[in-house]
């Protein structure tokens, strides 16, 4: 019985081994943390508009997901025992690419017009290409340091499980990005200097929620790419919650009852990022969604509690045996 149980107090917060955090990625986080804030400054100073939201609401938003997104990835190659080296140096490139992406996004912001997809003149056309190339090799750095994940153990197996799967969705995610990069049938017709779109069935900027400008009219391409990309946190904030719950619910102590519970959660999570993907692609906005889309949503919902409770009874009837030993 003492195999399969953990102490309650060691969660994610206090990793078993001890974390050398990569430093470029934590000066990053504190870089973009200042760009936030200027952002967040500029935006109510500067009234202009870009595809219907203010010129600054891009680079806040991108800003502060890079924030969570490099903390969490020096985080997680600080824990790695293999391979160090090879983190450490995608770690890095990762760093590189992203501000690469946030000098083009600023700079567009600062003149008053698009950073994605925009071709209308040589120099935009330029940026665009590089900001492009910058995103393909964040995207190959990420997958390596994703890659390296699994050949070092991170804790217990509950652990692991919640790390590796939301560095894989989160690979996913950021992979999604490239629905949005293809010409539109419209733009095939009569491009003016633009070629791609975040929304699906109408021109970008129609109306759509505040700063983050996901549609309220039509699909929306950012919304799987968003979803998919914070997987990083999402499914290791699952094991932290279940891992501060287990001080209370006993059957949560253990460890494969938090495994089991890990699995229906990244599984969820990959269905709900399949949802608004096939939601997007239909046109349909996420405010409003269809009868279809709840149906599928609402389904996806009723696996998981059954499989949740699957687990959750499993681990009961296993300390209820093992007590009567």
């Amino acid at each position: 019985m003492t195999a399969t149980l953990d102490s309650p107090s060691r969660t994610l917060l206090t990793p078993p081994q001890p974390v050398q955090w990569h430093r470029p990625l934590l000066a990053l986080a504190a870089l973009m943390a200042l760009v936030s804030a200027f952002a967040l400054v500029a935006r109510f100073i500067d009234p202009v508009e870009v595809t219907g939201l203010n010129q600054w609401d891009k680079p806040l938003k991108f800003s502060l997901s890079i924030v969570l997104y490099a903390v969490t990835w020096s985080w997680l190659i600080g824990q790695l025992q293999r391979f160090r080296r090879v983190a450490w140096v995608a770690g890095t490139v990762i760093v590189i690419s992203l501000i690469v992406e946030m000098i083009v996004i600023v700079g567009a912001a600062a003149v008053g017009t698009t950073s994605h997809f925009n071709v209308s003149t040589p120099l935009n056309a330029f940026a665009w290409t590089v900001m492009a190339a910058a995103i393909s090799v964040l995207w190959l750095a990420t997958f390596v340091a994703a890659l390296l994940l699994f050949f070092s153990r991170l804790g217990d197996s509950a652990r692991t499980v919640a790390i590796r799967t939301g560095a894989v969705l989160s690979l996913v995610g950021l992979g999604l990005g490239y629905l949005m990069t293809g010409p539109t049938s419209a733009q095939l017709a009569d491009p003016q200097g633009v070629v791609g779109a975040h929304t699906v069935g109408l021109p970008d900027g129609g109306a759509g929620l505040p700063i983050l400008g996901w549609s309220t009219v039509g699909g929306d391409l950012r919304i799987p790419h968003f979803v998919g990309m914070h997987a990083l946190q999402a499914i290791p904030l699952v094991l932290i919650a279940l891992e501060l719950l287990s001080r209370r619910v006993t059957v949560l102590r253990d460890v494969r009852v938090r495994t089991g519970l890990v699995w229906v959660a990244a599984a969820a999570y990959a269905g709900f990022m399949a949802l608004v993907t096939w939601q997007a692609m239909r046109g349909e906005s996420i405010v409003a969604p269809g009868a279809e889309t709840l149906a599928a949503g609402l389904t996806l919902l009723a696996m998981a509690f059954l499989a949740a409770a699957v687990v959750v009874l499993a681990g009961r009837n296993r300390l209820a045996t093992e007590a009567r030993r």
